[in-house]
């Protein structure tokens, strides 16, 4: 008999099994264990202890395939959220894909406070790997990616396909190039939102009065002291520091990785027209993925928020006709 079914037999007959170091426990209801039943567990202990150490070991092993909505026969879709690494940020897009599309969120290691953030782009990946195989072996499977989630989609679609598995498609979505989180263009973008944050405000003021301007002065005073109350408020709040840790590791491993060329079929969801001539820079990606088709959001759509409503639906939207064509 195979251990499965042997397996199924004696869960059958409520006989429990647990591993105590080399010794193979077993509690049962009294009559249950007959001489014949005691001769194979001790002929296939062996056996069984390695079942369940190895169940043992997937249980402590920190999950990082979150289903989002884990019904249907469309091809499934894994994707890598941004910076901060939650994945409960496609949940409007997966509601969107209707019931009949899978998909999963993987979360990085760091936001459950048992396992440390990883600063490798391949490490991250190769721990994505590792479940999404565990539960697709070969595919077919789509990979996506948000934002920063972007560079590690493309190294997951790469590991993949190298390691036999059929990437049918690999979705990026308002992902800057990865070179955008580099220090001096983070520093860059800093200056310009700046600039444009100062002349919003010399707009807004030249329009008003005195007692107007000294009441709009009031206004942000008091909400920029509601932001600093916020970011003190984060700093005790333990989930929010453990977000802030990935973000941080996310983007140092972002910083450190170089991507290489993907010969497989690409598409490039830009949140707007607008966004082409942004430092994101996101046609750079042709580069390592000459594929790679491109398509627009709305033209009011926020890159930052592309996967919330009201812009889920056109955005969910434009994934069905990429994974279709």
């Amino acid at each position: 008999m195979n251990l499965q079914p042997f397996l199924a037999e004696l869960h059958r007959r409520d006989v429990r099994l647990t591993a105590d170091g080399d010794r193979l426990r077993c509690k049962a209801p009294a009559g249950v264990l007959t001489a014949g039943l005691r001769d194979q567990l001790l002929e296939r202990k062996s056996e069984i202890l390695a079942l369940l150490r190895s169940a043992e070991a997937v249980a402590l092993q920190p999950q990082a395939v979150v289903p989002l909505q884990p019904r249907g026969r469309r091809t499934p879709v894994f994707a890598v959220p941004g910076h901060y690494g939650d994945v409960f940020s496609y949940r409007a897009l997966a509601r969107r894909l209707g019931d009949d599309q899978p998909f999963f969120g993987l979360q990085p290691p760091g936001l459950d406070g048992a396992s440390a953030p990883m600063t490798r782009v391949e490490d991250l990946v190769a721990y994505f790997a590792a479940q999404i195989l565990a539960m697709q072996p070969a595919g077919p499977l789509i990979i996506a990616g948000h934002c920063a989630g972007g560079a590690i989609a493309l190294e997951l679609a790469q590991q993949l396909s190298r390691r036999g598995a059929n990437v049918r498609l690999l979705v990026l979505l308002a992902c800057p190039f990865p070179t955008y989180y580099g220090v001096l263009p983070q520093l860059k973008q800093a200056a310009v939102q700046q600039v444009e944050r100062i002349g919003r405000h010399a707009r807004a003021l030249a329009q008003l009065s005195f007692a107007q301007a000294r009441q709009y002065f009031t206004s942000k005073l008091s909400r920029l002291q509601g932001q600093r109350d916020a970011a003190r408020a984060a700093l005790a709040d333990p989930v929010l520091v453990r977000r802030a840790a990935v973000s941080r590791a996310t983007v140092a491993a972002i910083r450190r990785y170089t991507p290489v060329s993907y010969a497989g079929r690409a598409s490039l969801i830009l949140p707007n027209r607008a966004w082409l001539r942004s430092g994101a820079e996101p046609m750079r990606w042709r580069s390592v993925a000459p594929q790679a088709e491109h398509c627009f959001g709305p033209d009011d759509c926020n890159p930052d928020l592309l996967l919330m409503e009201p812009d889920a639906g056109p955005i969910a939207d434009l994934l069905r006709q990429c994974a279709e064509r």
